[in-house]
């Protein structure tokens, strides 16, 4: 059984145990999220298709933890003008593991 949602403007495709990085949520570490922005169920070779959503569908996610991705460098110029602009970025994100799939 796994299912589609919609997180953070992206999609996963998630089932039970599986663990992912999404967009960092307003959650604490140990707590409980339900996503209900279910886009598609697939349980026993029946496959559900929301339009847009799936009603009645949910997930749950427990949080794992919450951190930084890897730094980019955001390096902006014009030639032959001396002008130069270096940036850094880090994306936050949170790690959570799937708990259930309830339709």
């Amino acid at each position: 059984m796994f299912a589609v949602i919609e997180t953070g403007g992206k999609q996963f495709r998630v089932q039970e145990g599986d663990t992912i990085a999404v967009e960092k949520l307003d959650a604490e570490v140990g707590d409980q999220v339900i996503i209900d922005k279910v886009l598609l169920v697939e349980k026993d070779g029946s496959v559900q298709v929301g339009s847009p959503l799936v009603e009645g569908a949910e997930v749950h996610l427990k949080v794992v933890e919450h951190g930084r991705g890897k730094k980019i460098i955001v390096f902006k110029y014009k030639p032959k003008k001396n002008v130069r602009r270096k940036q850094g970025h880090r994306q936050p994100y949170t790690k959570v593991t799937v708990e259930a799939v309830r339709v």
